[in-house]
């Protein structure tokens, strides 16, 4: 068998991940990478792809994950090898769990090298363990295009009973590492098997009838799709959609459902029929482990977000079947829950109306403008969209999150992703140490290609997520133990005094700062300009656990029995 070069490995690399349906690749520099890197700069200059560079590989790794996102297409994300590989993981991690098809192309020494104590020589196959559907080394001279092929395959989910997902190439590579010769790359594709996606017609009003009345609510947690609006509306049921299902629209849809799963109406739910992966709130965790409450998650494909036997829920794979569980609303079933809703809406809306501008009522703002793409970031940033923002009749925008892990890294340039991914107008909304936690994803280098992209931040000074869990209760100026207070706002609060102005100009982005709501308004309505701009809301968390206590009590006077409608 003859051995291949390294450039003519490469080449091989190239060739299949363009003929398996790649168009972006992330490309972190390095020298034992740079086969691949030349022979990608040569698929690139005759317009069968486009690259993006990035120094910092953790910031490669989530950028290349909003393309893919964005674009439903595998991305590859490249790397040198050593400790830049391991900068990958946190990427790898929040694609395995939210099934994204991310390519890790990583590049290494031959095999004699290892064990010689060679510079940055590691052992980096399987350094991703279970996070990956495949993972292969291929050997300095060896053809790579049926490794290349396989993991294609396994990335974008067409191995049999295999979720989509990360992939890990690592590709061996001698010197010489320079170009040699020259090389047409075509875009010529395998035959891919054809996948089916999953429709949903809504049945005649007359099919219906056959259909048992139950109290039955339709949730859509994340990546549930526009099928959970489609199902509630067939079924006169009640909707109640995270943001990033994508489903948060429509005439059946409830705004801020999560503050009536206690009380009135929620406490008459007999059955929950489940679309996509519910992470946001506990009442809705209470609600699927509720006694008495029958449950069904829609599971008509594997998925990497949970094992088979370890939820609640009944799985069902057919709509007919699933139709069966959930039943018809009940006369006055829907209605109850819509003026509930509203009642409920126009309580929140008074109480922030009446309050400084806080997180709930940024996050409105955001969704009303929202256009495109919208990206939320973990922590409070999703939670007070689901908590304040009213369901539109019509999609403002596709909503993205990285809610595999919901983790905090890699926003910023997630996002990026998003816009490199199919160039929309992209606007994400986060706080400050999201932001913070990925500010290197702001670098760009001199000609790479810059978003259309509005980074809404709310600066709160520190992490006020944990003043509205069990820490805010501990450790509150009005907490059990008032002692540590010091402690928990150290720890947990984490507060800083980061000049976001500054890094913003440091990095070469426009920047507004806000302190109002008339300020935020007139700012986030304001039109697009291309590029990038960061809007800074400046707010106090330290009022905020207040004002979610507020916010609850308004919304359950708002529905108490001597207010309600429709259906008992």
């Amino acid at each position: 068998m003859t051995s291949l070069g390294s450039l003519d490995a490469a080449r091989e690399v190239v060739s299949g991940l363009l003929g398996g349906g790649v168009r972006r690749v992330v490309v972190c520099p390095g020298s034992r990478s740079a086969p691949l890197a030349y022979a990608l700069a040569e698929a690139e200059g005759r317009g069968l792809l486009e690259l993006a560079v990035r120094i910092d590989e953790r910031a490669g790794g989530f950028t290349a994950l909003g393309a893919a996102l964005s674009s439903g297409r595998p991305t590859a994300v490249l790397t040198t090898s050593g400790t830049a590989v391991g900068n990958l993981l946190p990427a790898v991690m929040e694609a395995n769990h939210a099934e994204v098809p991310l390519i890790v192309l990583s590049a290494d020494r031959p095999a004699e090298l290892h064990g010689t104590g060679a510079n940055q020589t590691t052992e980096q196959l399987d350094l991703f363990g279970e996070h990956v559907r495949f993972a292969t080394s291929i050997a300095a001279g060896e053809s790579p295009s049926s490794a290349v092929r396989t993991a294609l395959s396994a990335a974008s989910g067409l191995l049999p009973g295999v979720p989509s997902g990360p992939v890990q190439l690592n590709v061996c590579f001698r010197e010489p590492l320079v170009p040699a010769g020259e090389w047409e790359p075509s875009a010529a594709g395998w035959e891919q098997p054809r996948t089916e996606g999953f429709a949903y017609r809504r049945p005649a009003v007359a099919a219906l009838g056959g259909l048992p009345p139950r109290r039955t609510v339709v949730l859509a947690g994340h990546g549930a799709g526009p099928l959970a609006e489609a199902f509630a509306a067939a079924h006169g049921l009640p909707l109640l959609a995270e943001p990033s299902s994508n489903a948060r629209f429509g005439s059946h849809a409830v705004g801020p459902y999560r503050l009536l799963l206690d009380g009135h109406p929620g406490e008459g739910i007999d059955r929950v029929v489940l679309f996509g992966r519910p992470t946001l709130s506990r009442p809705v965790t209470a609600l699927l482990a509720r006694p008495g409450v029958e449950t069904a998650l829609f599971h008509p494909r594997p998925v990497a977000w949970f094992e088979e036997g370890r939820r609640r829920e009944r799985l069902v794979a057919d709509l007919d079947e699933l139709s069966d569980f959930a039943g018809r609303g009940p006369e006055g079933w829907l209605d109850m829950w819509l003026i509930a809703g509203a009642a409920a809406q126009e309580s929140v809306d008074r109480v922030l109306a009446g309050a400084p501008l806080s997180g709930p009522r940024l996050a409105q703002l955001v969704w009303r403008n929202a256009r495109g793409q919208l990206m939320l970031g973990s922590s409070n940033g999703i939670r007070d969209v689901d908590l304040a923002a009213p369901p539109p009749a019509e999609p403002g925008a596709r909503v993205f999150a990285n809610r595999g892990l919901a983790g905090i890294d890699g926003t910023v340039s997630s996002a990026t992703g998003l816009w490199l991914g199919n160039r929309v107008d992209t606007t994400l909304f986060l706080g400050d140490l999201t932001f913070l936690h990925d500010i290197g994803g702001l670098l760009l280098g001199t000609g790479e290609a810059e978003p259309s992209l509005r980074i809404v931040v709310l600066n709160d000074s520190g992490g006020a997520i944990f003043g509205l869990l069990e820490h805010g209760r501990v450790g509150g100026d009005d907490g059990e133990r008032p002692s540590a207070a010091a402690a928990v706002e150290r720890l947990f609060g984490t507060p800083h005094k980061a000049d976001l102005r500054a890094l913003a100009a440091g990095y070469g982005v426009r920047h507004t700062m806000v302190r109002t709501t008339a300020e935020a308004a007139t700012a986030l309505a304001a039109p697009r300009s291309g590029g990038r701009e960061i809007i800074e809301a400046r707010v106090d968390r330290s009022g905020l656990r207040g004002l979610h206590e507020r916010l609850r009590a308004a919304v359950t006077e708002s529905v108490s029995p001597q207010h309600r409608f429709g259906y008992r």
